[in-house]
């Protein structure tokens, strides 16, 4: 008994990770025959999991939205208390749970009656948050689209607003949401421009219907975050450099976000930073307000740069004397007067 509980909430757990399994596929997942399976999934349907199949070599199963929730789970009331709760979470109302909420609040919306996204939807669309630290704004509801795009594997459609403020629609295979500092990214291999970029969430509108499926490639890094960061902070400007920070990268991470830069540890006490900027004057004082001693290992114009930035200042500190402004000449003497 104890079981077959586990291979049900197994089974349970596979059908909320993808849109469509087939049975065959599901019985490799889980090691057992797809007459199992089949059992399984009218065992689902008995505790009323809304499970959805389609007949034929092309068909198969899929966890959809039922007239109610599924039992031992939530009650209405608490359904949206927690729809409202991820979509606060995240949209950037919880620091540091943001990632997490989308995925939970992906699956939830999956099996959600009708009434109660209505619901939800009202709530959201009449509450205005007021959080603590500006940043640009995501919309939950784009958010968990692009979510499901990723899941199911789904080419995405959407109209994207560049650095330069134009507006243009792009077709990609996305791959993954990776947030940082209340920004999102996604990370998509772009099929026009057949290679891997990152777009920000907050400029993307999607413009369905999206698809076809597709095969999903490996990955561009194997840490995303950190690929992310170095597109952000560093390869999407002109000017770029590396420094060695005397401070460890624990102590660097504090103060300098991924959007910052990309942190490297070096030993117990440095490490080294890769950033970047428009221009050299602001890169210097980017990193002089860092607050860490720091030496440049390259370019080594903006060693000479710093070298321009600290004499500019020292003149502002220690200005030269001014020169004394000559005396004024005497006045002409008067008409018949002897001068003196």
């Amino acid at each position: 008994m104890l079981e077959t509980s586990a291979r049900l909430l197994r089974l349970l757990s596979l059908l909320q990770a993808h849109r469509e399994w087939t049975g065959a596929d599901l019985a490799d997942r889980l090691g057992v025959t797809p007459r199992t399976v089949r059992r399984d999934i009218d065992r689902l349907r008995e505790l009323g999991y809304p499970v959805h199949s389609a007949p034929g070599t092309a068909g198969g199963y899929r966890l959809g939205a039922g007239a109610e929730l599924p039992p031992l789970l939530l009650d209405d009331e608490e359904a949206v208390a927690v729809a409202v709760g991820l979509r606060t979470a995240a949209a950037g109302g919880v620091e540091g749970i943001e990632e997490t909420s989308v995925r939970a609040l992906a699956k939830l919306e999956q099996v959600l009656p009708h009434r109660l996204r209505r619901r939800v939807g009202a709530l959201n669309a009449f509450t205005v948050p007021m959080l603590g630290r500006p940043g640009p704004r995501v919309d939950a509801a784009v958010l968990t689209e692009l979510a499901h795009a990723c899941r199911d594997s789904e080419r995405l459609r959407f109209d994207y607003v560049g650095h330069d403020g134009t507006t243009g629609r792009r077709t990609v295979e996305p791959h993954r949401l990776v947030s940082a500092q209340r920004r999102w990214y996604l990370v998509a291999w772009d099929v026009d421009r057949g290679d891997w970029r990152t777009f920000r969430a907050d400029r993307i509108t999607p413009a369905p219907p999206h698809g076809p499926r597709f095969t999903p490639r490996p990955a561009p890094a194997d840490d995303l975050a950190a690929y992310v960061s170095r597109g952000v902070s560093t390869h999407a400007y002109a000017e770029r450099a590396t420094l060695v920070l005397h401070a460890s990268a624990e102590e660097a991470a504090q103060q300098i976000t991924p959007s910052d830069g990309v942190l490297e540890p070096l030993d117990a006490h440095r490490c080294l930073l890769h950033t970047g900027a428009h221009r050299l004057d602001v890169l210097v004082i980017h990193v002089v307000l860092m607050g860490f001693d720091f030496e440049v290992r390259e370019p080594p114009e903006l060693t000479d740069r710093i070298r321009e930035i600290r004499d500019r200042l020292t003149r502002a500190l220690h200005p030269a004397p001014s020169k004394a402004a000559p005396a004024p000449p005497d006045p002409p003497a008067a008409p018949g007067r002897p001068a003196g």
